[in-house]
């Protein structure tokens, strides 16, 4: 283990001295910090304990009501898709400068961003069903499939978003910011709809306004809208303003995720005061742009970034498998650990423990998956558009179906909605692609 760690490091040093210097090193920086945010939060927020010898899901946020701030630092996925919107803005106009097509551009970025999913789908699915079998509680294995599985909502969306990049770059080089705002008036309608009128179904609109509003600031950081701080630091105010009222004035709860219990989730699917944490967080992080460029200059730091950017996606997905058999394995030594009070302060003193456990949990998952996430596709053209688009459906529908109800059943005698899994492998299919082609290739920098 520790030499194949100090062989990814090398490999990893040696793509960081290759970087060219015109590389924004930033935006490799904020989605290395945002993950590692995610990957924290959701190993701080998930509680759970022991209550009259069975495992409870205790959630933080719902036991301290306090913590509930804590997630206007640690939801970071309005910096995904920030991030997103320069990534892919950037790529799309250097594929058309080379007279390239939709078809290549757009299935290298799912094949990127799937294949790393279907080992995990492929995992618990046989757990689900092995479990079933052996006699494990059913309740047991949809909460332990739920909890391990909730990372892939976010694949969903991005893949949408990102499908429908060459639409909305346009509308970014028509009417700039006026596009922006565009969405940001789609989701005030949407959410004065939902709320405010009750309009059944339609808050899921937001999913789209919100994070493609998101997404256009990414196209208007890669063309220097926010060169500098007196740039940035105005969209930083505007919006911690307009989240304070959303939420001290209006309906909206402070949570910035769902929490048991709650009437109306910020998160699923995206409300307003969202959108004004991702404006609030897009001109604090890009105001901080030049001092962390010059950070970054410094080959081990950045050889740090590069190294989680190579593995990023597995880091991601796989981490609540981590913390799935870390209380596995608490349980059934019979709840070590498990029954101290979530939220006390013995609770809070045993989090490093705990963290470090889950770490080490982490580390074989991620040297063994990795490799799904580091292969090198340039697209191909030659797959037929409706293909793409029939495979774009079939992924997405199995991944939120797997992040609403889960691949786990109550019913029947597999104990699995195989629908639910059979989407995204068909999906990856028809794309032109699954885990049993990759070829090895060294870590490579996402983007």
């Amino acid at each position: 283990m520790e030499q194949a760690k100090r062989g990814l490091w090398a490999r990893a040093e040696a793509m960081a001295m290759q970087a060219p210097p015109e590389r924004n090193r930033y935006v490799d920086f904020l989605r290395a910090f945002s993950i590692l945010a995610v990957v924290i939060g959701h190993w701080l927020v998930a509680a759970p304990y022991m209550k009259d010898g069975a495992v409870q899901g205790g959630h933080l946020l719902g036991i301290l009501p306090w913590s509930q701030w804590l997630t206007w630092g640690f939801q970071v996925m309005p910096l995904f898709f920030l991030v997103g919107g320069f990534s892919n803005g950037m790529s799309w106009s250097a594929t058309q400068r080379k007279s390239g097509g939709y078809v290549a551009w757009f299935g290298s970025r799912v094949h990127r961003l799937v294949n790393p999913v279907l080992p995990l789908f492929l995992i618990w699915t046989l757990f689900a069903l092995f479990g079933t079998a052996a006699g494990v509680e059913r309740r047991v294995v949809a909460l332990a499939a739920q909890l391990a599985l909730i990372p892939v909502w976010f694949l969903s969306v991005y893949l949408m978003v990102s499908a429908v990049v060459p639409w909305t770059y346009a509308l970014w080089r028509r009417f700039g910011l006026a596009s922006f705002w565009g969405f940001v008036a789609g989701a005030v309608l949407i959410d004065l709809l939902s709320i405010r009128y009750g309009v059944p179904g339609i808050n899921f609109a937001n999913f789209a306004f919100v994070w493609l509003a998101v997404h256009q600031l990414g196209y208007a950081w890669g063309e220097g809208q926010f060169a500098s701080p007196a740039k940035a630091l105005p969209w930083a105010v505007g919006g911690a303003l307009a989240l304070g009222l959303l939420v001290g004035l209006g309906p909206y709860p402070v949570a910035m995720i769902g929490v048991p219990g709650s009437e109306l989730s910020n998160s699923m699917p995206p409300t307003l005061a969202l959108l004004a944490l991702g404006i609030m967080q897009t001109g604090i992080a890009l105001s901080l742009q030049a001092p962390a460029r010059r950070m970054l200059d410094h080959l081990k730091l950045w050889t740090g970034v590069v190294l989680i950017n190579g593995m990023i996606m597995t880091i991601y997905l796989w981490h609540l498998t981590a913390f799935v058999a870390v209380l596995v394995i608490a349980w059934l030594t019979g709840g070590t650990g498990l029954h101290v009070a979530p939220g006390s302060g013995a609770w809070w003193a045993a989090r490093p423990l705990w963290f470090a456990l889950y770490i080490v949990a982490s580390l074989p998952l991620i040297m063994l998956f990795a490799r799904y996430e580091q292969v090198r596709s340039s697209g191909d053209s030659s797959t037929p558009l409706w293909r793409l688009i029939l495979g774009l459906i079939l992924i997405c529908a199995g991944l939120a179906a797997t992040a609403a109800i889960s691949i786990a059943s109550p019913l029947g005698v597999t104990g699995v909605r195989l629908w639910v899994v059979a989407m995204p492998f068909i999906g990856a299919a028809l794309v032109g692609f699954g885990p049993w082609m990759e070829r090895k290739a060294p870590p490579k920098q996402a983007g």
